[in-house]
């Protein structure tokens, strides 16, 4: 089996450790726009041989597309009128509109909508995990629109990486992940932005600094070249989101402002709900 990964960076250098290890793949061609990340997947052994992006499509029976989601609604019709029977696969953050750039392709159903739930703060090559999928969800999308070989192939490459699965449609999905992902990164944005612009009166703030802030603030690492894209392209979403939180936010502040420390209780209590999900 041959797999080409386009987009060597966090997830497609995983994704490629995993499927070489599980023994999925005997072959893994990388395709990426960075000489630098070209470099670095060869010298880690993440893939076997760096292609083009034509030839490496020809010669694979998986395309595994791990590109910003911007990219990756670009090249996606470009793979499609390349391929022939290869199965193609993205792992974007978003699925609505990426799924609409090929709803009229003739070679629609070789490809299947995916968004493993998984990622860290890290990019490139270097930041590739191994394990990093066991036991975490992995979404298909439109799982009617694609060919049943295809599916298939798909969720044989989740299961293999201990993943289970769960299935929506894209909609559904950007509207889920606009509330346990998206704005967890804006929330570590925005705080980390408010500590920087105390930091500039205060240096000793950071002598401070505990686990509890360093786990809150750990997303505000993550690559804006990913993240500006995710939040254009489920922007809609997102602002929902924001809003809520927003109106959360002003009713802490409100009970801060007017000593209401029983209401303050039950903001804290209520929020302490969120154990039944994660435990």
């Amino acid at each position: 089996m041959t797999v080409t990964i386009i987009g060597i960076g966090l997830i497609g250098g995983s994704m490629a450790l995993a499927l070489k290890e599980k023994g999925f793949s005997d072959r893994v061609l990388g395709v990426d726009a960075n000489t630098m990340h070209r470099e670095k997947a060869l010298a880690l052994g993440l893939v076997d041989e760096i292609m083009e992006m034509p030839e490496a499509v020809l010669q694979s029976d998986l395309v595994i597309l791990a590109t910003p989601i911007n990219v990756s609604e670009v090249l996606l019709p470009q793979i499609l009128n390349i391929a022939g029977k290869q199965v193609i696969m993205d792992v974007g953050s978003t699925k609505k509109i990426i799924c609409e750039s090929v709803a009229i392709h003739p070679r629609r159903g070789r490809f299947v909508a995916t968004h493993p739930m998984w990622g860290t703060e890290y990019s490139g090559p270097e930041a590739a995990v191994r394990g990093a999928f066991e036991e975490k969800a992995a979404v298909i999308c439109g799982k009617e629109e694609s060919d049943r070989d295809a599916v298939e192939m798909v969720e044989q490459v989740y299961r293999l990486l201990g993943m289970h699965l769960v299935y929506m449609d894209a909609r559904a999905h950007d509207v889920h992940v606009a509330y346990v992902s998206h704005i967890s990164h804006i929330t570590s944005f925005a705080l980390a932005n408010t500590v920087l612009e105390k930091e500039r009166e205060e240096d000793a703030i950071f002598e401070l600094a505990s686990g509890g802030f360093e786990s809150t603030v750990r997303l505000a690492k993550s690559n804006p070249a990913m993240w500006v894209p995710i939040f254009m392209q489920n922007r809609e979403n997102v602002l929902d989101v924001l809003n809520e939180h927003i109106t959360q936010l002003r009713k802490f502040k409100a009970c801060l402002e007017k000593e209401n420390y029983t209401y303050l209780e039950e903001l804290i209590e209520n929020a302490n709900g969120i154990s039944r999900i994660l435990k």
